[in-house]
């Protein structure tokens, strides 16, 4: 081989090695929820979306691709000086999104970095007009502030804060031990109110059940007397229903009345008996009925002798 067709071939190689460089360099595709930057001669030409794409060898220079995808940083803690001045440390996460890849190319050359230093200075700008208990328990307002200020520094970069929260927020650890021992304390606080506010209601409650008790057993008692009431008076109506009925006179009565009398006396404690008044009136109704009964004699020496003549005589 001459060297002549040395040169040939070596010139057709390097033809078709720049052939295929140009072809590399005119075919472009760009992935899914990726955006490309095309500068002509070195101004910006357009936007490559997502796809196959052709450029002019040599003239147009496509600029690392941008990710439209949303994105989420986490920046270091932060220290950060309250009102009351106790210094806290505040731990942010960040959720952007690239939304024009222009701006995001051009408006900005480093788009993390001047999220986290506007993050750090709106932090510190919020958290220093509150003080520490504000801090702990205002984390949605403070994300809120971060928000629409993120938001409204980042719109010119081409870039949307979707949101803003606060990992962490830790104060001092003198501060946590003071604030355990306070939690500690009012926990004790809290459980002795609910022990003392168990213990009254127990005691109502008992109290409450032992009237109603008393009051049952009143109404019970009261109730228990009232039958026995109605039932003697029952039976004493029955009883003088039955006497009247029975034509019962005074003098029988009388002698019901003395029979009872022996009942009255029984008894061990019955020391002294004191003979009640309607005893000689029942006396004298009994005799008074014995003499009606007994005939009336006409002779007048019969009357005067004693019975046991007259008892001599009706012997004779």
């Amino acid at each position: 081989m001459g060297t002549g067709a040395i040169v040939t071939a070596v010139i057709g190689l390097l033809v078709v090695g720049l052939v295929v460089l140009t072809l590399t360099r005119a075919v472009r595709i760009v992935p899914q929820a990726r955006a490309g930057i095309v500068e002509r001669l070195g101004r910006y030409n357009r936007t490559l979306n997502p796809g196959l794409s052709l450029l002019i060898p040599y003239v147009d220079t496509l600029k690392p691709l941008v990710d439209m995808r949303e994105q989420v940083v986490s920046f270091p803690p932060q220290p950060v000086i309250t009102e009351d001045n106790l210094v806290v440390n505040i731990d942010s996460v960040i959720y952007f999104q690239v939304t024009d890849p222009k701006a995001a190319m051009y408006e900005i050359a480093s788009p993390i970095t001047g999220i986290e230093q506007l993050t750090v200075t709106t932090l510190r700008n919020v958290i220093g007009g509150m003080d520490l208990e504000q801090t702990l328990t205002s984390r949605e307002e403070i994300n809120n502030v971060l928000r629409g200020v993120l938001d409204e520094a980042t719109g010119k970069w081409g870039i949307r804060v979707n949101r803003v929260e606060l990992k962490a927020v830790d104060p001092p650890a003198s501060v946590q031990e003071t604030m355990e021992k306070q939690m500690r304390a009012e926990r004790e606080k809290r459980a002795s109110i609910l022990t003392a506010e168990g213990f009254k209601q127990s005691q109502i409650l008992t109290a409450e059940g032992e009237r109603q008790s008393a009051i049952l057993r009143a109404e019970g008692d009261a109730q228990s007397r009232v039958l026995r009431a109605e039932a003697e008076a029952t039976a004493i109506q029955k009883v003088f229903d039955a006497i009247h009925a029975g034509g019962a006179d005074p003098q029988v009565l009388a002698y019901q009345y003395i029979q009872a009398l022996p009942t009255l006396a029984q008894g061990s404690s019955n020391k002294v008996w004191v003979i009640p008044a309607e005893l000689s009136r029942a006396m004298d109704t009994l005799g008074a009925a014995f003499t009606k009964q007994q005939p009336a004699s006409t002779d007048p020496a019969a009357q005067s002798l004693p019975p046991s003549t007259e008892h001599s005589q009706s012997d004779g």
